[in-house]
């Protein structure tokens, strides 16, 4: 999926619908899951086991990836990068802080949102577009679950943005517009559907003063019972930390 998602600067790994052994993690990792249940460990794990596989690409060495305080990946220094993890797929995607600013990722089953879930993460205006997506309105491949969609844009919207604003989104803080583009090869669910899409921060975003972004743009594809969304913010966008 990367090479519809991300430039060739970002070194990105992923696992689908297999997980790595526990001894892929570092003493302090482990740590953090001696209470977790089955399910968490094995997301923690794999996920970092791609981590250390996007690491290698940068040819870098394998290192541990601890939480921050809002739950970030801390990545060694010079390196930015993001990960995601839901039933059956994982993926980190790190590059160069020379090659990108920031990162956001976001994978998700592509199935419709649980009940009650899209009135709080969208906008009136972004379910009155998503109604001209639904039920294949983007051409083969069957319909596209686009609130779904919307959720996985916004999330890679807030793993790009924390990291450079320090500062937390909300749901409503960013309106979403997409745009799709031609159906490519896909896998047994037949042709994948892939795109880009513009997030737009509103007012109530709380932008710091000085602040060089008012947006983000990035990508999506739908392809093998997922969604997975990426943003690479390229280093002309936010200058670097002096």
């Amino acid at each position: 999926m990367s090479t519809a998602l991300v430039p060739r600067v970002v070194s990105w790994a992923e696992a689908v619908r297999t997980d790595a052994e526990p001894d892929a993690l570092f003493p302090e990792e482990a740590a953090l899951l001696e209470r977790a249940v089955l399910k968490r460990r094995r997301e923690f794990t794999t996920v970092r086991a791609c981590a250390r596989r996007a690491m290698a690409g940068l040819d870098l060495p394998p290192t541990p990836v601890l939480p921050g305080k809002r739950g970030e990946p801390n990545w060694p220094d010079g390196v930015v990068g993001s990960m995601t993890h839901c039933d059956g797929y994982r993926a980190a995607a790190l590059a160069p802080n020379t090659a990108a600013r920031s990162i956001g990722i976001d994978a998700e089953p592509h199935a419709p949102l649980p009940d009650g879930v899209l009135g709080i993460v969208s906008l009136e205006a972004e379910r009155e577009r998503g109604q001209r997506i639904a039920d294949g309105a983007w051409g083969p491949g069957g319909p596209v679950h686009w609130d779904r969609l919307l959720f996985s844009a916004k999330e890679s919207v807030f793993k790009a943005w924390y990291p450079l604003a320090r500062r937390e989104l909300d749901f409503s803080d960013a309106e979403l517009t997409f745009t799709p583009e031609a159906a490519v090869a896909g896998g047994a669910e037949g042709p994948a559907h892939q795109g880009t899409f513009r997030a737009r921060l509103l007012p109530s975003a709380d932008i710091p003063d000085g602040f060089p972004l008012t947006g983000f743009d990035g990508r999506w594809v739908i392809h093998d019972g997922f969604v997975v969304t990426a943003i690479v913010v390229p280093p002309a966008a936010v200058p670097a930390a002096r």
